[in-house]
């Protein structure tokens, strides 16, 4: 199977675009590398259905993983579990994609 048979976009949830675009809104001030082209893209969802190249997505998954390790000494528990949770909620969407669908069938 070649990278070409993969989607190129996926379509997420408003809450998880909207729950992204905050959170990258705070790397981006925190200057974490990469971080403007997915808050852009983030911000402009919904003007496309939240759909999303898998591209950024798979990068603001890492950004956010950046801004946790970055602030786990200086914020709340629980706002580090949500930036986290949204993170991993981006890299599952992205690993989904990746993966082949299942079939019936026996090989």
């Amino acid at each position: 199977m070649t990278s070409s048979s993969f989607q190129r976009t996926l379509t997420l949830p408003a809450s998880l675009c909207e729950q992204a675009a905050q959170h990258l809104e705070q790397a981006a001030r925190r200057t974490v590398d990469g971080a403007g082209i997915p808050l852009k893209a983030f911000r402009a969802a919904a003007d496309s259905d939240y759909t999303l190249p898998v591209s950024v997505v798979e990068q603001a998954a890492g950004c956010l993983l950046v801004l946790a390790t970055e602030t786990a000494q200086s914020v709340r528990p629980s706002v580090l579990r949500t930036t986290i949770g949204v993170a991993l909620c981006l890299r599952d969407a992205v690993q989904a994609v990746h993966e082949p669908a299942l079939t019936t069938r026996f090989w």
